[in-house]
């Protein structure tokens, strides 16, 4: 890890996207939103909700009151994802993506995270979506563990890529596929060895923290997500991926807003809400990794490069400067809030 004093205090580079964000609906989405739309210029949106988005009409509603919700004058765009079920419809797949309202599909193996039970139980039931996304040149997003509760939580993604996505990539060799919010060497490992048909995202908290922080003190329930954080050789791992400049890796904030109220409970909800923060803190982990230099291709480039899509044309500069997050974020209409993900350690970036 690199902390020299000759660091660039300035850094300039494309706006970046946001390739893996929870919004959710309602007074959640009036209240979260907008602190995604002011980082990025464009999220892929988990269709997760209750009930879950399988439809090209309900995508495109969505995306709708998305638009809505973000404030005028804010430049932001919604790039839909359609949730996958068992006996996923092809033809819906296949005409969603020629209509410009899908620009991939969600895999949630059934009940591995949140609002995920009506998620694929077998992937032999989505074969023939599948196939279709394959001549589509849809990707597949995949949230990357086992749900066989005698497997370790710490080794769900590692057993995930062995036993239900290699095999998942044997049969279906024409696929695009990115492994989600990646925990493990073995996932960054396993990414690296299937070369350009395949992608990687990885969250500005997995490279924060490892899985002691969860436990610092107490339990910190604000710091449980899924997949969860794990050991250091881990974590390091993920840095080491963010920052080498390989194209198969990019931005995905995986910001995933739950009330005080669900975290701090008997069974708090998995998830950490970082989006005000989200660049500041890429921005500080590129910085001690002495790779700011490649932090545009992670954050502005190597996206876009994987769906098709052009990179944005407008700019941010980030400065190395204090930066003091709000702590929470208020959801309108009740008296509950949301906690906004503060690190160990201050953060020294900004925009």
């Amino acid at each position: 890890m690199s902390t020299a004093s000759s660091a660039p205090q300035t850094l300039t580079l494309r706006r970046p996207d946001d390739w893996h964000v929870h919004l959710r609906d309602g007074a959640m989405l009036q209240a979260c939103a907008v602190h995604t739309a002011r980082q990025f210029a464009r999220a892929v949106i988990m269709p997760n909700l209750v009930p879950p988005v399988t439809r090209i009409a309900e995508a495109a509603a969505y995306r709708d009151r998305i638009r809505k919700a973000v404030p005028a004058g804010l430049d932001f765009e919604p790039l839909m994802t359609c949730y996958l079920t068992d006996g996923a419809d092809p033809a819906e797949l296949a005409n969603g993506k020629q209509q410009g309202v899908w620009v991939a599909a969600k895999l949630y193996p059934a009940h591995a995270t949140t609002n995920s039970a009506h998620g694929v139980t077998s992937m032999d039931k989505i074969a023939r979506g599948l196939e279709a996304m394959e001549k589509a040149g849809m990707p597949l997003l995949v949230h990357g563990e086992v749900t066989d509760p005698e497997v370790d939580i710490f080794d769900r993604e590692a057993v995930f890529l062995d036993k239900v996505l290699a095999p998942l990539l044997r049969r279906h060799p024409g696929l695009k596929v990115v492994l989600e919010h990646i925990t493990t060497k073995e996932g960054v490992a396993f990414v690296e060895a299937n070369g350009p048909r395949m992608g990687g995202t990885i969250t500005p908290h997995h490279l924060n923290f490892n899985r002691n922080a969860i436990f610092k003190g107490g339990i910190r329930p604000h710091f449980y997500c899924l997949p969860i954080a794990k050991a250091e050789e881990h974590r390091l791992a993920l840095r080491r991926a963010a920052t080498s400049g390989s194209p198969q890796f990019f931005l995905g904030t995986d910001t995933a807003p739950h009330t005080v109220d669900t975290k701090e409970c008997a069974c708090g909800c998995a998830g950490i809400f970082n989006a005000p923060v989200a660049m500041q803190l890429y921005a500080q982990v590129f910085a001690e990794e002495g790779r700011l230099d490649a932090l545009e291709a992670f954050a502005s480039l190597n996206g876009p490069r994987f769906y098709g899509l052009p990179p944005n044309e407008a700019r941010i500069t980030l400065r190395a400067a204090p930066f003091e997050a709000p702590e929470r974020v208020d959801v309108p209409g009740s008296d509950k809030s949301v906690l906004v993900f503060r690190p160990d350690t201050p953060l020294g970036w900004t925009f």
